[in-house]
């Protein structure tokens, strides 16, 4: 896997993938930036929760879960001070879909989480602690279950 970043200006950079995929990196106008793209760190956030969302899906739908939508909201602390790494954070799933096993969805995200997302084992191996619940929807959008 390569990536290549490129300055552009200020505190602004443009990231470019080995697949060829390009994103802009800025910061607030505080600290040099125009505020025109992503922070890195949420980017690095974003990462974990694409990881993780991949792995739920896929386990889903290996499991031959009528899956219809997948959600993964992140909230994240950080250190006080430089450097500010991630100290917590917690992945909430927000699976929907018709006649969803709660304990398919359940074993996914603990699959996840323990075994296949490479980003979650990386950070928890550095001492981030990561935790998950996730939430069942029927597709009509109806509450069913919430898990810690």
């Amino acid at each position: 896997m390569q990536a290549t970043i490129k300055w552009v200006d200020g505190v602004m950079f443009l990231g470019e993938s080995g697949s060829g995929h390009s994103v802009v990196m800025d910061g607030p106008e505080a600290q040099g930036g125009r505020n025109m793209g992503i922070r890195p760190m949420e980017m690095l956030l974003i990462g974990l929760g694409g990881c993780a969302a991949f792995d739920v899906i896929s386990i889903l739908k290996k499991g031959r879960q009528a899956v219809s939508d997948c959600r993964a909201e992140l909230e994240a602390q950080r250190a006080d001070g430089v450097p500010s790494p991630f100290t917590r954070i917690h992945l909430k799933f927000i699976v929907s879909g018709s006649g969803l096993k709660a304990s398919q969805v359940s074993r996914a995200v603990e699959l996840s989480a323990s075994k296949y997302c490479s980003a979650s084992i990386m950070l928890e191996a550095a001492g981030v602690e990561i935790t998950h619940s996730h939430e069942i929807r029927e597709t009509d959008d109806q509450y069913l279950e919430t898990s810690n």
